[in-house]
C-alpha cells in the first residue's frame, strides 16, 4: 500500500521527501516538521508509535493502519494537546465508504422485519495480519447501531443468534478486500458486497485524505471527507 501511495503522489506532482520502512535507513528521528503531512501505513504494532512522533513534531498525519485501535483515545489525547491534525479512516475507499452508508440505512430497515437474521464475511490477502479487518469492524459498529437486537460481534459462528453478529474472516493470496453482509430468514436472503479490485482505490483515497488535511486541525475521517 505505501508503495502504492508513494507511486500515486509522485505521478500528481506531490513531493515525497521522505520514507520510512524496512528498505530504508530512515527512522521516526528524522521527521522534519517542515513535512506537510503524513501518511501512515504500516503494522498494528508500530503505528501508535508512528502516529505519537508525527504528533509531537506538530505533522498532520493520516493513518489507515487497523489492529490497534485499542489505544484511540490516547491518540486523540495527544492531538489535542499538540493541537494537531489527524485523518483515520478503516478503509479509504470512496466505494467501501458508501457501502458504509448502505449498509446503516440496510440495518436501521430490517429492525422492522425480526425473521432475518444478518452475518458478515471478510476476505483479504495473506499478508493481511488483523481479523476480522478494519473495514469489517467499522461496518458490524455500524449495524450494531442501527439493528437494536444485535448488540455484538463476534469472529466466529455465533451462539447466540438472537444479539451476536457474526463475522466469519478468510485469508486467501492476491485479494485485496471483500466483505459481503448476508440477511436471511427461512424464506429468502437479502445480501449486501462490496469486492475491490485493486489496493489503488484504498491508495487514492488516503493521497485525497492527505491534500484535505494540510492545514486543518482536528480528527477527521471519511464522513467529513465526504460529506456523508
Amino acid at each position: 500500500m505505501g508503495q502504492t501511495i508513494h507511486q500515486m503522489a509522485l505521478a500528481k506532482g506531490h513531493e515525497v521527501p521522505l520514507t520510512i520502512d524496512v528498505n530504508t535507513e530512515h527512522s521516526l528521528s528524522d521527521l522534519d516538521t517542515s513535512i506537510d503531512v503524513a501518511i501512515e501505513f504500516t503494522r498494528p504494532e508500530s503505528a501508535f508509535e508512528n502516529l505519537r512522533a508525527c504528533m509531537k513534531k506538530g505533522i498532520p498525519v493520516v493513518c489507515g493502519t487497523t489492529g490497534w485501535l485499542d489505544r484511540l483515545d490516547e491518540i486523540k489525547q495527544l492531538r489535542t494537546t499538540h493541537d494537531g491534525a489527524m485523518f483515520y479512516a478503516s478503509n479509504y475507499s470512496v466505494g467501501v465508504n458508501i457501502f458504509f452508508a448502505l449498509s446503516e440505512y440496510l440495518a436501521q430497515q430490517m429492525n422492522s422485519f425480526a425473521e432475518y437474521d444478518v452475518a458478515m464475511k471478510e476476505i483479504h490477502h495473506t499478508q493481511k495480519l488483523d481479523a476480522p479487518s478494519g473495514t469489517a469492524i467499522t461496518l458490524a459498529e455500524g449495524i450494531l447501531k442501527g439493528l437494536k437486537r444485535k448488540e455484538t460481534w463476534t469472529n466466529q459462528e455465533v451462539e447466540n443468534k438472537d444479539s451476536d453478529l457474526s463475522i466469519l474472516s478468510e485469508r486467501i493470496d492476491d485479494t485485496p478486500g471483500t466483505h459481503i453482509i448476508d440477511y436471511r430468514s427461512e424464506i429468502d436472503a437479502i445480501e449486501i458486497k462490496h469486492t475491490a479490485f485493486s489496493r489503488k482505490g484504498f491508495a487514492s483515497g488516503a493521497l485525497t485524505a492527505a491534500e484535505w488535511l494540510v492545514g486543518k486541525k482536528g480528527f477527521f475521517d471519511m464522513r467529513d471527507l465526504l460529506g456523508f
